[in-house]
């Protein structure tokens, strides 16, 4: 019996070798900006499982991460110095709103040159999905509105024009920046686990899965009901979780841990043959229950998981080791990763 596939599900990507008198302004977007997952032109290179996979200093990425984060808030700082005012709420917005698209893109830069040297997970088997020809829109759709609407919701909750770069609060912002990805880890990953194990809700996630060797791009590519999920009910109810805490999360803390969350995400959707942990401030509390998420357990997330699945934690691998919801890792198992000659990563 044939079965007739939604023509929307296809995951079949050729645009970027199409005719360019076709394209939209979406498909111009990824081509200004150059944040294709690939490049067309350069060769990928393809190793069998049983190759070494190299390892990435958790130290290197804490620098990138914390330059990145900082680097706004410096030029804020400096506006601040200079005019004696601070930006208003609307020109927070502007500002952070734009730091955080470039940021991101300069990470897909980033994770598209280490792709290009180290090669992709299953690489003997698959390539990378491209962005589908079907939802190219809706991808784009989905990059602009995470990189806008983090900040704005950021901005309205936590900034106040009173408090300037200075009064960031650098007594708390390490265990802050250390719980925001725990703490986030923990309501994603119910929210993740119940929509894979309750049909009713798996509508709304499946779309997500038709993926099954992703790339940064497709991080948010999903539905509207998770889109609205992953954009703004998780980093929220994060957020006022670490309030009831005690923790202060003023704006300049939660945009430091909003970055530490960016970096695990896109990262985490990019199959990197490499063994790379999430940064964390409270890594070495996560390595007493061997909690330590890699980029291969999101990536088997996908290649293996539908609606039941494993790996369900995209910060740690704390509530997945708890709850009992560990898949074995395959290329990346102890005895196989390559502590010796270890990965670099390119600050440009």
């Amino acid at each position: 019996m044939n079965i007739q596939r939604n023509p929307n599900d296809s995951m079949k990507s050729t645009w970027r070798d199409a005719d360019r008198s076709q394209w939209t302004l979406h498909h111009w977007l990824y081509e200004i900006l150059d944040i294709h997952p690939l490049s067309l032109d350069k060769e990928v290179p393809v190793h069998p499982k049983t190759d070494k996979v190299p390892y990435l200093p958790e130290l290197d990425q804490h620098r990138w991460v914390i330059t990145h984060a900082f680097l706004p808030i410096v030029i804020h700082h400096v506006y601040y110095a200079y005019t004696g005012q601070n930006f208003s709420t609307l020109g927070a917005i502007l500002f952070y709103s734009v730091a955080f698209k470039l940021i991101a893109i300069h990470e897909l830069h980033v994770l598209r040159r280490i792709g290009h040297k180290l090669g992709f997970l299953d690489g003997d088997v698959h390539e990378r999905d491209g962005v589908p020809d079907v939802s190219v829109a809706k991808v784009a759709r989905s990059l602009l509105s995470t990189s806008t609407f983090r900040p704005v919701f950021t901005v309205f909750l936590a900034y106040r024009t009173s408090q300037p770069p200075s009064s960031t609060n650098w007594y708390w912002l390490p265990l802050e920046a250390g719980l925001y990805g725990i703490v986030l880890d923990f309501w994603f990953y119910w929210y993740h686990r119940l929509m894979h194990e309750i049909g009713g809700l798996w509508k709304y996630h499946r779309t997500h899965h038709l993926t099954k060797h992703p790339n940064p791009l497709l991080t948010l590519y999903a539905d509207l009901e998770q889109e609205l999920f992953d954009i703004a009910g998780i980093p929220l109810m994060t957020y006022f979780s670490l309030k009831f805490m005690g923790l202060p999360m003023g704006f300049y803390e939660w945009w430091v841990c909003h970055m530490y969350v960016v970096w695990a995400e896109l990262a985490g959707h990019s199959g990197l043959r490499v063994v790379a942990i999430p940064p964390n401030t409270l890594s070495w509390m996560l390595r007493l229950f061997n909690a330590e998420l890699i980029i291969e357990d999101h990536d088997l997330h996908h290649r293996f998981g539908w609606k039941t699945s494993g790996n369900y934690g995209k910060q740690t691998r704390l509530w997945d080791r708890m709850f009992g919801t560990c898949r074995d890792r395959i290329e990346c198992q102890p005895e196989n990763i390559d502590y010796e000659n270890t990965a670099s990563l390119p600050w440009i």
